[in-house]
């Protein structure tokens, strides 16, 4: 005589779920609990694996969402409403959620991963005496370019067609960054460097950053904003002096008054490869107490440079020309910012 199916039911549940219970663990519905449990209720295996599966999933979204809770301090590091306004993370009400776009944005499994990731960038941002940085938007003003250069499609490096485009890049001083700057892109990325402009977040301050991203691939990052194209000219190049003269593990973040041997390096071979020292030096020689206008827009012309870099060396560095005088010879920049959503 069969045994009620009642009966069969009842020794399906106890034999695998009492012994749970004793203890007060939690076992999963193993294939094996779910065929025998389909032999007494009539009910699919298919409908207890399914059961199973969907219950573990909802326990780990809730560890997930419970250890983002615990992560959501991270966020006073960061300006996110500012990084939302530029286009770099969706809108989001909940810190949780917020904590998932930035977790998302930097590709990373938690902040401690983070903060092993940045810790050196770190290092280097304290290295400057004149500037406070903060890790979290300086972080995230970072990886922003990084995640530009990523999208740009370059061929491999050349160090010898790189030094070639820098030429070429050096003609397109003379005509306005927004107009010569998509080319200037182009140019490097078929010598397999990377070029992007970031707007700056709060607590940057940062002019430019250098560093490979591959042993192919070189990035070169400059913020979107400066006053004028002598700034950005002279910062780009001496980010490509970084590419050319030191090595492909350095990394190089350039501040306003940061100085150390190879930023100085940097610097000359900038000034050196936009004006030839000897056309500089018979310049100056011949140069009136007061130089005119015309006596600046004539040099630059006759050396294929913008009239803003001679103008803005001569106000700077040698002090021959007063810092409101003649800066309509300058280009103002006003280069648009889409973000990268």
């Amino acid at each position: 005589m069969a045994e009620p199916r009642g009966t069969q039911a009842l020794f399906v549940l106890l034999r695998y779920i009492l012994p749970v219970l004793e203890t007060g663990g939690v076992a999963a519905i193993t294939a094996e609990t779910a065929l025998q449990v389909e032999k007494v209720t009539g009910i699919p295996a298919s409908f207890w694996n399914n059961a199973e599966a969907n219950y573990q999933e909802r326990l780990a979204r809730l560890k997930e969402a419970e250890t983002i809770q615990k992560q959501t301090d991270w966020l006073k590091r960061f300006s996110y409403a500012k990084m939302v306004a530029l286009k770099l993370l969706p809108e989001a009400s909940k810190k949780v959620e917020k904590v998932s776009n930035l977790l998302n944005f930097f590709g990373d499994a938690g902040p401690s991963q983070w903060e092993s990731t940045y810790t050196e960038l770190e290092g280097a941002a304290r290295e400057s005496n004149t500037t406070k940085s903060e890790l979290g938007d300086l972080s995230a003003w970072l990886r922003t370019g990084e995640i530009m250069a990523q999208r740009k499609q370059c061929e491999v490096y050349s160090a010898s067609k790189f030094k070639q485009t820098l030429r070429e890049v050096r003609a397109l001083t003379r005509k306005n960054p927004v107009e010569a700057w998509p080319k200037v892109v182009d140019l490097c990325a078929s010598a397999g460097v990377a070029v992007v402009l970031v707007p700056e977040l709060p607590k940057t301050h940062v002019f430019g950053f250098t560093r490979w991203l591959t042993s192919n691939k070189a990035l070169i990052q400059l913020r979107l904003r400066y006053k004028t194209d002598d700034m950005l000219w002279f910062t780009f190049f001496h980010d490509a002096a970084h590419i050319l003269l030191h090595g492909k593990k350095d990394v190089f973040i350039q501040f306003r008054g940061f100085d150390n041997e190879k930023e100085r390096e940097a610097n000359q071979w900038a000034a050196n490869f936009l004006i030839k020292p000897h056309d500089w030096e018979d310049f100056l020689q011949t140069l009136p107490t007061r130089p005119s206008k015309a006596t600046i827009t004539k040099f630059a012309r006759a050396n294929e440079v913008s009239d803003g870099i001679v103008l803005g060396r001569l106000q700077h560095r040698k002090k021959r020309v007063g810092p409101n005088q003649y800066n309509e010879l300058k280009h103002k920049l006003e280069i648009k910012w889409s973000g990268i959503l």
